[in-house]
């Protein structure tokens, strides 16, 4: 029994935003996103796109994962995915918040 592989893939839209999506016909789901077949889609008013990442996976639950992954990031994460900027990414996946740097103090009620 043959695998059919999955694709995560990234696309630029012409806003120069970008779009992640998981397909096992990158040619078929790109010609959709051009030629507009969903009203709805949020790539139809951003036409045309252009492919700019492609990753190869043999387990739907990994590319989805990795797809859901994705979209989560900042811009400038995906664009180091893009260029497979490895160190980048590293130092974007570091916690920038303000809990990063202070510790939880959470006050217990001991007068119980």
């Amino acid at each position: 029994m043959r695998v059919k592989r999955l694709l995560v893939y990234i696309v630029e839209c012409s806003d120069k935003s970008y779009y992640t999506g998981v397909t096992n016909d990158i040619d078929r789901r790109l010609e959709q996103h051009n030629t507009g077949t969903n009203a709805s889609a949020y790539t139809f008013s951003r036409r045309p796109v252009k492919l700019v990442f492609t990753e190869v996976f043999d387990s739907p639950l990994e590319a989805i994962a990795f797809e859901k992954q994705i979209k989560g990031w900042s811009r400038e994460k995906k664009r180091a995915l893009i260029e497979r900027n490895w160190s980048r990414l590293s130092e974007l996946a570091v916690c920038q918040n303000e809990t990063k740097a202070k510790p939880v103090n959470k006050k217990v009620n001991t007068s119980r």
